[in-house]
């Protein structure tokens, strides 16, 4: 059997594009490697528990807004079980020793910092107007129109940094607006403000947690593809993309079956996807080259606690700790040291009074365990348990500093770092949201949802922005190739 289309990898922006082309009539069939579908969506089960992988929360999902329709054009929207963050404080930012709430909607997210910061409304409104300016970027209305998305280079040639700090006079609110650099791996000498504005608009525009886990969407789209005829199987790893001097041909799973397919669409990184693919022709070294040297951002340390029953009241909210003198990540000062983290609950049920996970984040480079670069899940010895208990222990000493402490109420822990993250995801040195876009050269880090192969597509998180909307922009992107850009977009528009 041929398949109209192969798409490896089981993440959301693989999923996504199993929907929406199995839904325009493509016989698509869905590949993952592991036995758990969904990627970052995935939620795995330690005893009673669910843990959440690497998403924590969704922004845009009101009524009209922009990931509420593509959500509704996919059809899953009314599946799925959500729980809205506080309104007036969606995230808290802890630095220097005080508490800062980021507020849902722009006004009241102005009107709230300038309670503490009333010399800066002005410049609030401002920052929050550029703020808005690249969120309408992917408007509902210019879906309707029937385009994806309007141009933004000029965002991507813009240091995140630089324009806060253009637009905000007060140097420590500077800081706090950048608080949450941690969800798009923020690095002050290179990140955009297109990625740091994409994302925190749509919190702002509103934020929501999964009820039950992630799972569930990855859960739905699996349904919406096996409804309309696809095929998505698990335990199958995707060991070889067969191709000629003509374009792909297929792909060979676990090495041993052939399954041959029309298109490919690879959700895995884009250095992992060459490494898969026959050499030939049409693709030149200096491609290959060019994409094996583009750096990919850290990765992360996650610390599960499952709390004792009743122990611990439910925050509804997420809450970003900052020391010593920046709210973005320095390994170059503070190697191995905890020096920010972010702290989310997850929502067991859509009105939970107590906290039954509480995940803890921090950025890690790959480096910190690169001792253990060669081992394998499950094997990697006693001195990585002692790395991984050390690296905790640092965590709670650090968030005991800003006032925290949850240690009397952990009943029990879990932890993963960039090696995980790496050997389930296929992502080099386990980065946590992939190729990094500098605004000092974004040409170099963007990669085309098209290969030198005819045939051979990409998506996901590489490509665009990460998070949920980035790589359900980017899925749209790459399908559009198929249906065509103004047909596609007008669709969703009009869902």
């Amino acid at each position: 059997m041929e398949y109209d289309i192969i798409i490896i990898g089981s993440g959301l922006g693989g999923l996504e594009c199993g929907a929406i082309l199995s839904k325009e009539g493509y016989n698509v069939c869905v590949l993952e490697k592991n036995s758990n579908f969904g990627g970052c969506f995935q939620t795995y089960q330690r005893g009673s528990h669910r843990l959440d992988t690497g998403i924590h929360y969704v922004g845009s999902l009101d009524d009209g807004q922009i990931m509420n329709q593509y959500f509704k054009y996919l059809g899953i929207m009314d599946k799925l079980k959500l729980r809205k963050l506080d309104e007036e404080a969606f995230d808290q930012i802890h630095y220097h020793g005080k508490v800062y709430n980021f507020a849902m909607g722009h006004e009241r997210f102005v009107d709230t910092l300038a309670q503490q910061f009333p010399a800066e409304r002005q410049n609030l409104q401002r920052y929050v107007e550029k703020l808005k300016e690249v969120g309408d970027l992917i408007s509902i209305e210019t879906l309707r129109q029937g385009v994806i998305a309007t141009e933004g280079m000029r965002y991507f040639c813009t240091s995140a940094a630089r324009l806060i700090s253009e637009t905000i006079g007060n140097p420590d609110l500077q800081d706090i607006v950048a608080g949450s650099a941690l969800l798009y791996g923020g690095i002050r000498d290179m990140s955009t403000f297109y990625g740091h504005a994409m994302i925190n608009n749509s919190y702002i525009e509103s934020a929501y947690r999964f009820v039950d886990g992630t799972i569930q969407v990855s859960d739905e789209l699996i349904k919406v593809i096996r409804a309309n005829g696809g095929t998505v199987l698990n335990n199958a790893e995707v060991t070889r993309i067969v191709t000629d001097d003509t374009g792909a041909k297929g792909v060979m799973v676990n090495g041993e079956e052939f399954m041959a397919a029309r298109n490919i669409i690879s959700n895995v990184h884009p250095q992992r996807t060459l490494e898969l693919t026959d050499k030939c022709r049409l693709i030149k070294n200096a491609y290959i080259t060019r994409i094996n040297s583009l750096p990919n951002t850290y990765g992360i340390f996650s610390v599960y606690l499952i709390m004792k029953p009743k122990s611990l009241k439910y925050n509804n909210f997420n809450v970003y700790l900052h020391g010593y003198n920046s709210v973005w990540y320095d390994r170059q000062n503070y190697p191995g040291h905890t020096t920010n983290c972010m702290i989310s609950m997850q929502a067991h049920t859509v009105d939970s009074e107590w906290a039954e996970v509480v995940t803890i984040l921090t950025p890690m480079y790959f480096e910190e365990v690169a001792e253990w670069a060669d081992s394998k899940p499950e094997h990697r010895g006693e001195r990585y348990r002692l790395f991984k208990e050390a690296k905790t222990r640092q965590i709670f000493d650090f968030i005991r500093q800003h006032g925290i402490d949850l240690e009397p109420h952990v009943e029990s822990i879990y932890t993963t770092t960039p090696l995980s993250y790496r050997d389930y995801t296929a992502t080099p040195e386990g980065s946590a949201y992939g190729i990094i876009k500098d605004y000092k050269c974004p040409q170099v880090g963007f990669v085309s949802t098209r290969t030198k192969l005819g045939n051979l597509y990409l998506t996901g998180q590489n490509l665009n922005v990460h998070g949920a909307l980035g790589v359900t922009l980017t899925a749209i992107i790459t399908c559009s190739e198929f249906l065509g850009q103004e047909y596609l977009a007008k669709k969703v528009g009009n869902a």
